[in-house]
């Protein structure tokens, strides 16, 4: 199987990479600034601002599946636009493709538990980019997976556990929300999954967060116990004091997909034991 990674250099798709390498696919990558450290892939420069280039990246892989790990935040034209272009290449080329979303397209507002038929509403400008990048890949691509996911927590190249361990050695200011509550899914149980749906013939919407419904406070215990921090230097807050926009509450119900998968989606108090 021939795969296309966009967005292989960040996290979660140096994972993708890593994996899809390790099973003997034949895996090709992309990235915006600089290429990853795999080796047994090749790499690609892309800006998902520009068709003509994804045109040409399609062309040169010819990729069997395509998953899509890129973000840019609320940039609209990366994660709102750039997503659909992919998909409309994607079904030109009759490749399969995931594309890998995020709670962030829920408001928390109604309802705490969403399972894979609830509707977006999203509450800042990302989670609307995410929102109306789900809408248009389904359009373009009925046949495209949308993979929503959570918080993506591994080893310290994750952005929450880098900010445990500086705010734990005093160098970042800030507080880790004891309202704020998500779904943490391990790096590796994440691609897995991504990988598994790929080369399936799964369509539609799934949810890959982990089992745990957990605060972000207590996330950063959990990551500080594993990590050998002191846990006590960890400073406590609430979001809805704060002022920042966002869900405080949004917990992804992912069980119905993990009845279709063999990958388990383990909840973060068992990932981070």
């Amino acid at each position: 199987m021939t795969v296309l990674i966009l967005g292989g250099s960040g996290f979660p798709g140096t994972e993708l990479v890593r994996q899809s390498t390790a099973a003997g696919h034949a895996t090709a990558a992309t990235f915006a600034s600089r290429p990853g450290s795999a080796a047994a892939a090749a790499w690609h420069a892309l800006d998902l601002r520009d068709p003509d280039r994804i045109e040409a990246v399609m062309a040169e892989v010819n990729p069997q599946v395509v998953v899509n790990a890129t973000s840019r935040d609320a940039d609209w034209a990366v994660t709102a636009e750039g997503p659909i272009r992919v998909a409309m290449a994607a079904a030109r080329y009759g490749s399969r493709l995931v594309h890998v979303s995020s709670d962030a397209v829920f408001s928390g507002m109604d309802r705490v538990h969403y399972d894979e038929s609830c509707l977006p509403d999203p509450l800042t400008p990302y989670g609307a980019a995410k929102a109306a990048a789900e809408t248009g890949v389904r359009l373009v691509h009925p046949k495209a997976v949308i993979a929503r996911t959570s918080l993506i927590v591994g080893d310290q190249r994750s952005a929450h556990v880098r900010a445990v361990h500086a705010l734990a050695a005093g160098v970042r200011t800030g507080v880790l929300f004891t309202d704020d509550i998500r779904c943490p899914v391990h790096v590796g149980d994440l691609a897995a999954a991504v990988l598994e749906l790929a080369a399936s013939n799964a369509r539609g919407t799934h949810h890959l967060a982990g089992a745990d419904a957990i605060s972000r406070y207590e996330l950063g215990v959990l990551i500080a116990r594993r990590d050998g921090l002191d846990a006590s230097r960890l400073p406590a807050g609430l979001r809805a004091t704060s002022g920042l926009p966002g869900a405080l509450d949004v917990r992804l119900d992912s069980r119905a997909t993990q009845q279709q998968l063999r990958t388990r989606l383990r909840g973060a108090r068992r990932f981070l034991a």
